[in-house]
């Protein structure tokens, strides 16, 4: 990629390129797809239209790299910006990455992962990160075979639901 924000036209014709007005629609069906993949079909809450003022809305705050092809979005990179209080320096948190199942092994995941390494680099953020289910091998050996290192001193936490309400409340 010449920008971090140009498109690219991948060796089988795939278009990889940022995010616009209309992808919705792909990128919820592939939001899907991935919680059926991480065993958890219902889970899903968003909709096209939450996605559409999330990501293109005034001020947003997540953003997304997509795979085309042929008029199809068969590739999501879910994202946004993050800050390290010890470099000083912003980074980016993947929320998301995911490539339709009959598309795997085209290198469209490895080609979203470079668009992203790219944005971090052109914007010389210190950091890429992102979890991953510890019983997804599949997605652990990709990372490890770009150079992903894992930090397993780490345990991530969550509130949500009645205890994010309660802790709010007091």
């Amino acid at each position: 990629m010449t920008s971090p924000d140009s498109s690219t036209i991948l060796p089988d014709g795939a278009v990889l390129r940022a995010a616009r007005p209309g992808d919705e629609d792909g990128i919820l069906a592939l939001i899907h797809a991935l919680a059926v993949y991480e065993r958890e079909p219902d889970a899903v809450e968003n909709t096209a239209e939450a996605l559409a003022a999330s990501l293109f809305g005034a001020e947003p705050r997540v953003f997304a790299h997509v795979v085309e092809r042929q008029g199809e979005i068969v590739g999501i990179a879910i994202w946004f910006v993050t800050y390290s209080t010890w470099t000083g320096r912003h980074g980016i948190w993947l929320e998301d990455l995911y490539v339709d199942e009959a598309r795997r092994g085209s290198g469209y995941g490895k080609a979203l992962m470079r668009a992203l390494a790219a944005v971090c680099v052109a914007r010389d953020y210190s950091r890429f990160e992102w979890t991953v289910l510890d019983w997804n091998a599949p997605s652990i050996a990709f990372y490890r075979s770009i150079g992903a290192e894992p930090q397993d001193e780490w345990t991530t936490q969550r509130l949500s639901g009645a205890a994010l309400a309660e802790l709010a409340h007091g």
